[in-house]
């Protein structure tokens, strides 16, 4: 989950919600696939953080018993090996997809275990084959997967409240057009301006949902779990404009 230290306490965003917040931004291109490639590719974003295995009670605390945001928890093999086994129920090219991000956001582990070098191994195996059996050439695959990356890396920016003060730019990574976008915003709470502009409407919201906490503190996770499942919940939404 995304932790949000706020004056009240603290916003907990899912990151299964984050996912679907990636796969709202991702309808906003232009699409560039057929039909059935193109609703894999908004599948693949909005499923690409499911599987968690902590979400029937354990969510994490620190050592200082506060919620664990997800960049503090460890990589889980187990996670990765459910979540490419629910891909391939959606096919090939779901699958290509979701292994290209799994090797995108793990590679940099390789060789401190051996069962995370032959997990690491098996998806650049399995994404060649892939890639074969699909008639799909590494260019392509790699275009498609680099605006999930995008959408993916802009949706954190926004739910990890990382939009930098007094209208300055932050980069959100390379497009599948090529450019390097940055994002800003140039009036405090105001709209969302995205440079160069890559989406079809010249305006459009997004939203994602979050759960909000006023205890600071947790002795144990059964705690959290319950505090969650009884905190309200509020409506993140975003303004995106042209400028």
């Amino acid at each position: 989950m995304i932790v949000n230290h706020t004056p009240a306490g603290w916003q907990i965003i899912y990151q299964q919600a984050h996912a679907l917040l990636a796969a709202q931004l991702l309808h906003q291109w232009p699409a560039f696939l057929p039909t059935d490639q193109w609703v894999g590719l908004l599948a693949a974003a909005a499923q690409h953080d499911d599987e968690q295995t902590d979400w029937n009670g354990h969510y994490g605390l620190t050592p200082a018993g506060a919620p664990a945001n997800f960049t503090m928890k460890d990589f889980s093999l187990e996670q990765a090996t459910r979540l490419m086994n629910a891909a391939r129920f959606q096919g090939r090219w779901r699958s290509l997809l979701t292994s290209m991000h799994l090797s995108t956001l793990y590679e940099n582990l390789r060789g401190e275990k051996p069962e995370i070098d032959a997990f690491l191994d098996e998806q650049l195996n399995q994404q060649k084959t892939w890639r074969r059996e699909l008639k799909i050439k590494k260019a392509e695959a790699d275009q498609a997967y680099a605006l999930l990356h995008w959408c993916d890396r802009l949706s954190l920016i926004l739910c990890r409240q990382e939009l930098p003060e007094m209208g300055r730019t932050l980069e959100i990574h390379r497009g599948p057009d090529g450019h390097r976008h940055e994002v800003r915003r140039p009036e405090e709470d105001g709209p969302v301006q995205v440079q160069p502009w890559p989406f079809r409407e010249l305006q459009f919201s997004v939203s994602v949902e979050a759960s909000v906490l006023h205890q600071l503190q947790f002795k144990h996770d059964a705690e959290l779990a319950t505090a969650l499942r009884e905190a309200p919940i509020e409506t993140l939404r975003w303004e995106l404009t042209r400028g």
